[in-house]
């Protein structure tokens, strides 16, 4: 167990009794309530073990890749985001390839369309978020025409810019995604898009274990 990571069951019902009134989990106009994340964790728990993620139906990002914001074009200063796992049916995938390409609109945290895990020194991966991602075709289709919010933080616009080297959006079409820190504490934010103590240094091992 790492220093930086969350402490036990003690703690973190101490954590979660300030939660509404810390600024690190109030991303928004609207804090995210200690019993509404206790809920989402007590719902998500059991996808520390991956294979458990595996068996509820959740399947390794086609891409392989441990996702860090240098990726995105973002500065690499901002830390790692991690390995996704994710739902095809709550995505409603249509197409892997060229890119991942969807329809779902897909918002509930309790059953998150995405697992993010980072991957450890001895080829395990270790839960550190959930995330749901709406992709932007499917979203307006339903007659949306601004972005996916939860308690009014709207959801990150990524997509992809053909004129650069890098890809803005890791594989995918046009999508919304919101990432919730509920497994590894960020201090960039409970809902920051990414989170200066996570690491893709050990990725090579983990894909390693995804493939298996």
């Amino acid at each position: 167990m790492h220093a930086r990571h969350l402490p036990g069951a003690s703690s973190l019902a101490l954590g979660l009794l300030v939660a509404a009134a810390s600024p690190a989990l109030a991303q928004g106009p609207t804090p995210v309530a200690a019993d509404e994340l206790a809920e989402i964790r007590a719902a998500t728990e059991k996808y520390r073990d991956v294979e458990v993620a595996l068996a509820d139906g959740y399947i390794a990002d086609p891409t392989g890749m441990c996702v860090t914001p240098d990726m995105e074009g973002e500065p690499v200063e901002l830390g790692g985001m991690g390995i996704h796992y994710f739902r095809p049916d709550l995505l409603g995938i249509t197409a892997p390839e060229p890119r991942v390409a969807g329809v779902g609109t897909h918002t509930d945290f309790l059953q998150p369309g995405i697992l993010v895990y980072e991957p450890q020194a001895d080829g395990s991966l270790e839960l550190v978020a959930v995330e749901n991602l709406v992709f932007v075709e499917g979203w307006k289709a339903a007659g949306h025409e601004a972005p996916p919010e939860f308690r009014g933080t709207p959801y990150i616009h990524r997509v992809d810019d053909p004129a650069t080297e890098v890809d803005e959006a890791h594989g995918f079409e046009p999508h919304y995604e919101l990432h919730m820190w509920l497994y590894r504490d960020n201090p960039a934010g409970l809902l920051a898009q990414y989170n200066t103590d996570v690491t893709c240094e050990h990725a090579v091992k983990a894909d390693d274990h995804a493939g298996h």
